[in-house]
């Protein structure tokens, strides 16, 4: 095993779950970062992967926390940041999709994440994953009694290629049901010479995300799934070209 069997669950996860910016900023956008963090316990002997293997892809999303912080500060808009990898548990996946915890990600077999206990799965669920959306949905509860209007944007990024296929967009705007605000953010963003995904290279759907069917279209509330393409992501300047681009339109 990966895990000290002797070792209480609970003492492993000494962070919090989750980190706050700017969280009594009344304005109207409430940023997520589901993964922003490649941090795995030392406990877990990085679930048996090389080193700095968690510091590619399949730990976190390259670029998103810099540039969710960025906007976050230039916005003064609040901000909640996971602080574990996606590796242990992931934020954006319902606790029953395969992948929530994933035995395998981008090639990578994870050894310490095959044949998990039920007790190492609840743990997980319990320490990270239900602490980050119930602060989540705690604080659109405020809002909405306050009477604050929010618009719930999700910052993640991604790979230049997939399965040997290259990616030519360099940002992708998810959405479901949040299609004017989407298109809002589309519009801008091309008019601006950027290439960009209409729900590419993903889309939204409930048993394979969480942020946006739960957060934003279960509150009846507009969301978005912002997804740049993590090349585009590697330097200060990148991050504060993107800043420029996106704050506006946000």
């Amino acid at each position: 095993m990966f895990v000290d069997a002797h070792q209480d669950l609970a003492t492993r996860f000494t962070k919090p779950a989750y980190t706050l910016r700017h969280i009594d900023s009344s304005h109207p956008v409430m940023l997520l970062c589901e993964h922003a963090s490649d941090y795995i316990p030392e406990s877990y002997a990085n679930l048996g992967l090389p080193s700095g293997v968690q510091r590619e892809h399949i730990g976190w999303d390259i670029g998103a926390l810099a540039l969710a912080q960025s906007l976050s500060d230039r916005l003064k808009a609040p901000l909640v940041l996971a602080n574990y990898s996606r590796l242990l548990i992931d934020l954006n996946r319902p606790v029953e999709a395969p992948d929530s915890i994933p035995s395998l990600s981008d090639g990578w077999r994870i050894p310490g994440n095959v044949s998990l206990t039920e007790e190492e799965r609840m743990a997980r669920r319990y320490h990270l994953f239900q602490p980050f959306h119930a602060r989540v949905s705690e604080l659109i509860d405020h809002r909405m009694k306050k009477g604050i209007p929010t618009r719930v944007v999700a910052i993640h990024s991604f790979t230049p290629a997939m399965h040997g296929r290259q990616r030519p967009w360099e940002v992708g705007v998810l959405y479901a049901k949040a299609k004017a605000y989407a298109e809002h953010m589309m519009l801008g963003l091309t008019r601006a010479g950027v290439h960009v995904g209409d729900n590419q290279p993903y889309q939204i759907h409930p048993d394979e995300d969480v942020t946006v069917p739960v957060h934003g279209d279960g509150r009846g509330l507009p969301c978005v799934l912002l997804e740049v393409r993590n090349d585009l992501l590697r330097t200060h300047t990148a991050i504060e070209r993107w800043v420029e681009r996106l704050a506006p339109l946000l």
